[in-house]
């Protein structure tokens, strides 16, 4: 079974940036489909990016999108980074890493479509 760890988190001033990493701990033949979220306390957790199977396609939340960025380090998708530019308060969450074999790229903002969840890391943004 697959296990997932995000790190980078922390405590940054309006306008910082920050960069998110996540590494899976198994290599598999098949290539993972990985996705942040994001989730604030007594709210449900929000998509925020994700990276399709073929390491290529990518998806951001229109909340994020122009001001972060998923990518990956290989062609398994197992150690990929979220940069996180121009942090404004509302990004304050946990932020959580999200791993899945499945290719299929339907379902792919979608909790239920991974399998595999880390720990999260804390993102903390003051003004």
């Amino acid at each position: 079974q697959v296990q997932v760890a995000e790190s980078g988190g922390g405590l940054v001033q309006a306008g910082a940036s920050l960069r998110l990493e996540c590494a899976a701990s198994e290599h598999s033949f098949s290539p993972y489909t990985m996705a942040w979220f994001r989730q604030v306390p007594g709210e449900e957790r929000e998509f925020v990016a994700a990276i399709a199977a073929d390491g290529r396609t990518v998806f951001h939340a229109r909340s994020v999108k122009g001001r972060f960025t998923i990518s990956s380090t290989n062609t398994k998708n197992t150690l990929i980074y979220l940069q996180m530019n121009n942090l404004v308060p509302e990004d304050t969450a946990v932020y959580y890493c999200a791993a899945t074999l499945t290719r299929s790229q339907a379902n792919i903002g979608r909790e239920t479509n991974y399998g595999c969840w880390g720990q999260g890391t804390q993102v903390t943004v003051f003004s």
